[in-house]
């Protein structure tokens, strides 16, 4: 038995699988790396501008690979187009494109050559300036129309105008127009609001890119009772896309809800115990856990309780006993989940701790305590006042002082010495506290003796 090994040598996937065309159209070819894969179907997928895609014949037995740029048959006249997959493969895609087997299928002329790429060129620089005019020309004749996008044949003789249109248009007289001012072959193509945002493209509400312009090919409709299985408020806002339609993402998820609801009680169905009637408010239907209210308007007294409990309590009603409580006992069902903002404060990182934050500190020291009512203030002190040994230090202290002041003196010059001597005046000043002098009532200024050295 052969072995086939990847050109590659490393076993993973084939470079040749891969593309550089249209994401949203591009298909992988698992099978690149057999060998005449390509030559065992003469059927080839060929992808043009605006998510345009066909199948071709290869009947001149080209050596096709994927990226390579071709001229195809068209009506009129031919096309330029990519081969986006070749192989074994195609025939699945044909099926999944519902492609009828009675179906023209045209063929494969060559590689296109520089005088094809030229005449490409040339007829995809006009199409900018020509979807400009036709907008103008729809509005003179009063069409209520948009047209998107404008699309030329690989040589330049035939025109598709894309639009979008609310309502159905007549346009035989736009199309005359159309063909008179830019001498080609128009063809109209209508396309719908979410084909036209994922040809535009853009960011949704989640952070991605839009579906509709990334992988999205079959847009089936979405309608608002998707919206409802899910229990999602009904806020045109929020459920409408870019396209201004119900966003497609709604119908993602709408198989798991309806299978979830099927474990769910119905929502006609009336709770009955001992004290009270309990109505269906609202329901977590992954969790399987339901909301009940005494009230049928508005949210009170609220219990939660499993859907087990629910049915429970429903057959109990239905062999007309009641319940003590709605809740079973010792069962923790009514604890509600907590949410993260509610375990922490959402300001916590702005409180300051106490010794780190230095202006406070600084602000601290420099605001001095106002002095109390019941604190006596000390009369100033005077020369008469010191004491003997205080006396004596306060000479040593002057002396030491007075020795300093004179060895720099000596070292400065007379403006220096001018200094030294305003300095040390300013540093025998005692600053005067206020209402030192002042004496409050009912208060003895109590003075030490005089002690005679």
């Amino acid at each position: 038995m052969n072995k086939f090994i990847l050109k590659n040598g490393s076993g993973s996937l084939c470079r040749k699988g891969c593309g550089k065309q249209n994401n949203k159209l591009n298909t992988y070819d698992w099978l690149a790396d057999i060998p005449d894969n390509a030559e065992k179907e003469e059927m080839v997928e060929v992808q043009f501008k605006n998510t345009r895609k066909g199948y071709y014949k290869n009947s001149n037995k080209l050596k096709l690979e994927k990226g390579d740029i071709v001229a195809v048959e068209a009506n009129p006249g031919h096309d330029i187009g990519t081969v986006t997959l070749t192989g074994q493969l195609v025939p699945l895609q044909m099926r999944k494109a519902n492609l009828k087997p009675d179906a023209e299928i045209r063929r494969i002329y060559r590689k296109a050559k520089p005088v094809d790429m030229e005449k490409f060129e040339e007829a995809k620089a006009k199409e900018h300036e020509t979807m400009i005019r036709s907008r103008k020309i729809a509005a003179d004749l009063g069409l209520q129309m948009k047209i998107g996008d404008v699309e030329y044949q690989g040589d330049g003789n035939k025109a598709i105008f894309y639009y979008i249109a609310d309502e159905r248009v007549d346009f035989r007289q736009l199309i005359k127009v159309l063909a008179e001012n830019f001498r080609v072959r128009i063809e109209m193509k209508q396309i719908g609001a979410r084909q036209e945002a994922g040809r535009i493209g853009g960011i949704g509400p989640c952070g991605r890119e839009l579906c509709c312009a990334t992988w999205m090919t079959s847009f089936v409709s979405v309608s608002t009772s998707a919206a409802r299985y899910q229990d999602i408020s009904l806020n045109p806002q929020k459920l409408a896309g870019q396209c201004a339609k119900l966003k497609c993402c709604l119908n993602y998820e709408v198989d798991a809800y309806v299978e979830c609801q099927k474990r769910l009680p119905s929502k006609e169905i009336a709770l009955e115990t001992q004290d009270s009637t309990y109505y269906y408010f609202k329901a977590d239907i992954l969790k399987g856990k339901i909301t009940y209210s005494t009230d049928k308007n508005f949210l009170a007294n609220e219990v939660v309780i499993s859907a087990k409990r629910a049915f429970e309590v429903i057959n109990l009603n239905k062999k007309g006993e009641k319940p003590e409580k709605l809740q079973s006992d010792g069962s923790k069902e009514n604890e509600r989940s907590k949410d993260l903002l509610e375990q922490e404060s959402v300001t916590r990182f702005d409180k300051t701790k106490g010794g780190k934050n230095r202006r406070k500190k600084k602000t601290e020291q420099s605001v001095s305590p106002a002095p109390s009512a019941t604190t006596v203030q000390k009369p100033p002190r005077s020369e008469k006042n010191i004491t003997a040994p205080e006396k004596k230090n306060a000479n040593v202290s002057n002396e030491t002082k007075h020795n300093s002041v004179s060895a720099n003196a000596k070292r400065d010059d007379n403006g220096g010495r001018q200094r030294n001597n305003r300095n040390r005046n300013q540093n025998n000043r005692r600053p005067q506290i206020k209402g030192e002098n002042k004496q409050r009532p009912n208060e003895q200024a109590q003075t030490p003796p005089n002690i005679q050295a």
